[in-house]
């Protein structure tokens, strides 16, 4: 890429907790990514207007209140209803296995759980977006 990869990490939902997010988004800055985080609680709209204002590569969503069924799935949705399924949507936080197929059939593209090192992050997105 001529560019440097663009990622907006976001926090949807009224999930309060952020500090899993905020550790991605260093090591992403760190590796040399653009990084745009939108904060706590934000709708699946905003994260999706955000995302193409941004006009970025992929959307890192956050959570841990147990909404991530519904939450992660919308945004692969509303991207798609905005013609910018070409932006990858990942995932991460307090997820239960047996949740992970289910979100990535929703078109989720990978799932990191807590323990997962940042360089692991940080490697599939170089992979997969370039």
């Amino acid at each position: 890429m001529d560019r440097k990869i663009r990622v907006l990490i976001a926090k949807p939902g009224l999930d309060g907790h952020d500090r899993g997010a905020k550790v991605i988004a260093r090591a992403l800055r760190d590796a040399g990514y653009e990084v745009i985080y939108t904060g706590l609680r934000q709708t699946p709209e905003q994260i999706v207007a955000a995302a193409i204002a941004e006009d970025v590569d992929a959307v890192g969503l956050s959570l841990l209140s147990g909404a991530h069924n519904y939450l992660f799935p919308r945004v692969v949705e509303l991207l798609k209803a905005e013609g910018a399924d070409d932006i990858m949507v990942f995932g991460g936080g307090v997820i239960p296995d047996d949740d992970i197929p289910g979100l990535l059939d929703a078109g989720i593209a990978a799932v990191f759980t807590p323990g997962t090192p940042t360089g692991e992050v940080v490697k599939f997105l170089q992979e997969k977006i370039q």
